[in-house]
């Protein structure tokens, strides 16, 4: 697992004054949408991320689409379901889809669909707590990401002291298919995304 922490001072503005101006119910405005659009980026630019392991992991699979999963947590248990086409969809589309995909996860009416065809999962714990954990793996995926609880926190930026919210993240992966030095260019590139959120868009 790979551990490291973005910046997301700036996003936040812009998801406050979404939120503030959205009058749209069937909308939740949250930080997930950005994080997908920065994971798409990131496995576009580190295509191993994007991929899957044989089953006799003698081959692996490069996948040209880009399907993300997101870990909602239900009376039954952990389930992923998958925003699918992700790098086709704007943030708001993406936001419509979310919302909608986990309130039928809630109200179990998934369909076999909603769950498959995923390249990468999105797991957050940021509404619970907690700075850093180790997520596992979602089969066939060969990474995950975990999202912990943003913090304020005093930076030094151009020798002043600034206070920025940090987003700790951390990022598994299958180390038969990823190296380490993949991990850090993932978690890098990720948050560099998330701190020019313009380039997303």
């Amino acid at each position: 697992t790979q551990f490291d922490e973005c910046d997301i001072t700036d996003l936040d503005k812009i998801r406050k004054l979404l939120k503030n101006k959205n009058t749209d119910n069937n909308i939740k405005i949250s930080f997930i949408p950005f994080f997908i659009k920065a994971i798409v980026k990131t496995i576009g630019d580190l295509p191993i991320f994007n991929s899957s392991l044989s089953q006799d992991g003698n081959f692996i699979y490069r996948k040209k689409y880009f399907n993300i999963g997101i870990a909602v947590n239900t009376d039954s248990g952990l389930l992923v379901p998958v925003i699918k086409n992700a790098d086709t969809k704007s943030i708001k589309k993406i936001s419509y889809e979310l919302t909608d995909i986990i309130k039928k996860t809630k109200n179990k009416k998934l369909s076999p669909d909603n769950l498959s065809g995923g390249c990468i999962t999105i797991t957050s714990l940021g509404g619970v707590g907690g700075t850093y954990f180790t997520p596992i793996v979602n089969p066939p995926d060969v990474a995950i990401l975990g999202i912990s609880r943003s913090i304020n926190e005093p930076i030094v930026i151009k020798e002043q002291l600034q206070q920025r919210l940090m987003l700790p993240i951390s990022l598994s992966y299958d180390h038969r298919i990823i190296d380490g030095a993949d991990a850090a260019r993932f978690t890098t590139k990720f948050g560099k995304l998330l701190s020019e959120y313009k380039k997303m868009v």
